[in-house]
């Protein structure tokens, strides 16, 4: 029987010895591994916190002691030892074990996250929130070092620092946040290690011990050995963390178990607001994942023996690979384009600008509100910024686009890849909330393509749109359809009818546009007599309001499909308009997502789920025609 089939929460993981662990972190790695290789998922960052995990969960007694992840994507290893191993085979599966921690799921994971940099905030909340209830144990927020380049966790430390109050953070250096770390903060730790007072320092200490008789050189070489000692001891590495209140502790060797046990150990005896830096590597224990953390942070079924992605033939290219070969396209025609994104330069397909522009390309960092109003000001000096951030992280920088784009009405364009459902990261990705929460900002056009080709179309029109836009496009594979060559502007707010039809219309936006038409196709066979028409809704905003009037004079009955929130959504901005022009004739029926949080699943699965893949628009279409029929 292997260790981990032992361990059904700490309490059994607190009875083993500590030369116990390697070995346990060995099984979780392998177990990791092999699970992620079948589902997908986030490999680097889980496999790089595996001792980390263990040494928490083996001194803090939790969940008493609150252990706190933040974004939650490196989490896996602290699943497997809280009690859900035997279930950890469902992860991220529909109606299985979620990617990242949930505290409906397990007492053990304290507090819902998939975004980065809230650790600090919420450790500190439930600090406080402990004491005044006199309630026993103290709070533990791991955090790593790209999750630091968000203002809101240093908003958090100097908080907590100034309270001082007893809360611990444990600073995960990899090195890392999804790509490389950018900015003045990340490079901090490297420079002092490498600055000119640090090297004349430790030239100084080399002469002074070496000019020792005999004994000089073998001291030298012991401190040299002794690499988190000597750090601490010739680095002022804390002075920033100490600054805001904090007792600093490090840099410690993350992947040496015996040594994290023993700091947390004597770090329990110690008060006040205390910062923990430990180095890891993102990866860690299988070759590949080291190699190209990466390509390996968020990852499909892969060859565990070659690491090799495993790939469906013959798949159409995705709209980020089309929207990263247009942009470079259009920034070679036009030197005002600038690219803007956020730690995500290969998510997003920026990096393929990034590589024939580098100078035009900025990685901001995860810090999606200073990125947008980034952009504002290159906006105000003749510049044309387009943003790529994912839908839900845009979220993030929801005052900015109102405020520093939209009231300025400045020509910047947000692109928003992974718009709709993204599958198996769950409700904390799903970018589900777009189309309503930007439906309302005046002066924003927004933009929604059928297909990959559309989208290279409306890029170009933003390009040249004199205002702010906003295109929504989903994730994976585009229709497959033929690429332009030659790119033409396509008019704000027009719409395009694919199908014509008397028996009723549907206005479909974006990825529900081919599951429609293929439903109405279907019905046209069946019911020649009954055609129904299909529109393309490329602009939710401003809508072709001369077609829609047309609709709502002449069909029988009006269809809105949308893979969004149907609340505050396209479907409602018809409904609106219905209304204040009294069309009231026309039977209106809004599809899309539910007022609820959409969990986990494969995207095949979620569409059949919620109505949104071919059949269900067809049984939605057949039960409109139906009631209409009565």
């Amino acid at each position: 029987m292997s260790i981990l089939e032992t361990i059904h929460n700490p309490d059994d993981l607190r009875h083993l010895a500590v030369e116990q662990l390697p070995e346990l972190a060995t099984e979780l790695r392998d177990v990791i591994i092999n699970t992620v290789a079948k589902n997908g998922g986030h490999l680097a960052s889980s496999l790089g916190v595996v001792e980390l995990t263990l040494a928490l969960h083996y001194v803090f007694q939790t969940p008493e002691d609150l252990l706190v992840w933040d974004v939650g994507h490196q989490a896996y290893a602290h699943k497997l030892l809280t009690g859900r191993c035997d279930r950890f085979s469902s992860l991220r599966q529909m109606d299985g074990l979620s990617g990242f921690p949930k505290p409906k799921e397990s007492s053990y994971d304290t507090f819902g996250v998939g975004h980065s940099s809230t650790s600090i905030s919420a450790a500190l909340g439930m600090t406080l929130a402990r004491e005044l209830q006199d309630k026993p144990g103290r709070a533990i927020a791991v955090i790593g070092d790209g999750s630091l380049t968000a203002g809101m966790a240093f908003e958090a430390l100097n908080q907590a620092g100034s309270l001082d109050r007893d809360l611990i953070v444990i600073l995960n250096d990899n090195e890392m946040s999804i790509s490389n770390n950018v900015g003045a903060l990340s490079g901090y730790l490297n420079r002092l290690m490498t600055g000119e007072v640090v090297n004349r320092f430790r030239h100084d200490v080399k002469s002074v011990l070496t000019n020792i008789p005999r004994v000089g050189d073998p001291i030298f070489k012991m401190v040299k050995r002794a690499e988190g000692t000597f750090k601490g001891f010739v680095v002022p590495l804390g002075t920033l963390f100490e600054d805001l209140g904090f007792q600093y502790v490090g840099p410690l060797p993350g992947h040496k178990i015996d040594a994290l046990v023993e700091t947390f150990q004597n770090l329990k005896k110690l008060h006040g607001p205390i910062l923990v830096h430990v180095i890891t590597k993102k990866g860690k224990g299988y070759e590949p994942a080291e190699k190209n953390p990466t390509a390996f942070h968020g990852i499909g079924p892969f060859d565990i023996a070659t690491g090799a992605v495993t790939k469906k033939k013959n798949v159409p290219m995705s709209y980020t690979t089309v929207f990263g070969q247009t942009l470079t396209k259009l920034a070679g025609d036009d030197e005002r384009l600038v690219g803007i994104t956020a730690a995500m330069p290969a998510g997003t397909g920026m990096e393929t600008m990034a590589r024939d522009f580098p100078e035009r390309v900025f990685d901001v960092g995860i810090a999606e509100q200073h990125g947008v109003t980034l952009a504002a000001g290159m906006a105000t000096q003749g510049l044309r910024p387009f943003v790529a951030i994912y839908s839900t992280f845009m979220q993030r920088a929801y005052d900015q686009v109102i405020h520093d784009i939209a009231l300025q009405n400045l020509p910047v364009t947000l692109c928003l890849d992974r718009g709709g459902l993204v599958g198996e990261d769950g409700p904390t990705h799903h970018g589900a909330f777009d189309l309503s929460y930007l439906n309302l900002v005046p002066n924003l056009t927004i933009m929604a393509p059928k297909d990959e080709n559309e989208l290279q179309h409306l890029l170009k029109t933003a390009l040249h749109h004199n205002a702010p836009v906003a295109i929504r496009y989903p994730r994976g594979s585009g229709v497959g359809v033929e690429m332009d060559q030659v790119l033409e502007c396509l008019p704000i707010g027009s719409w395009e009818i694919l199908q014509e039809g008397n028996a009723g219309v549907v206005l479909a936006v974006g990825s529900c546009v081919y599951p429609a038409w293929e439903a109405i196709k279907e019905l046209a066979q069946e019911h020649p007599d009954r055609p129904v028409a299909l529109i393309n809704c490329r602009y939710i905003k401003p809508m072709d309001e001369k077609m829609l009037l047309e609709c709502l004079k002449n069909q029988p009955f009006i269809m809105t499909i949308e893979e969004n929130s149907i609340i505050g959504g396209f479907g409602s901005a018809v409904a609106g308009f219905q209304a204040n022009n009294s069309l009231t004739g026309t039977r209106l029926s809004i599809h899309g997502l539910p007022d609820h949080f959409i969990e986990q699943g494969s995207l095949p699965q979620l569409r059949q789920k919620y109505g949104l893949d071919s059949s269900g628009i067809k049984a939605r279409i057949q039960n409109l025609m139906a009631a209409l029929k009565t």
